[in-house]
């Protein structure tokens, strides 16, 4: 799985894209094979230090994809569902 996160505050240039480990989904968590992201203004501020973060950070809450699977006590969703989301 991949990711995008940054180590120091800047411009697009500090940001990577890392392999990270793929999350299990928790009580009322869906997982998400994510088909598209997006950085939000919000996102931006933060990697460039005018919002403040605990660092190393990352970019690209804004999703859409395909749910793979449900945490336990998830209702509203089953898996091959489309969605869109902010991840948390």
């Amino acid at each position: 799985m991949k990711a995008v996160r940054f180590d120091r505050h800047g411009g697009v240039d500090v940001l990577q894209v890392i392999d990270v480990p793929q999350p299990e989904p928790g009580p009322g968590e869906v997982l998400v094979k994510v088909k598209a992201t997006g950085i939000n203004p919000g996102e931006a501020k933060i990697r460039e230090g005018q919002y403040p973060a605990t660092l190393p950070s990352g970019e690209g809450a804004d999703l859409a994809g395909i749910v793979e699977q449900r945490g336990p006590g998830v209702t509203g969703f089953a898996s091959g569902d489309e969605v869109i989301g902010l991840a948390g």
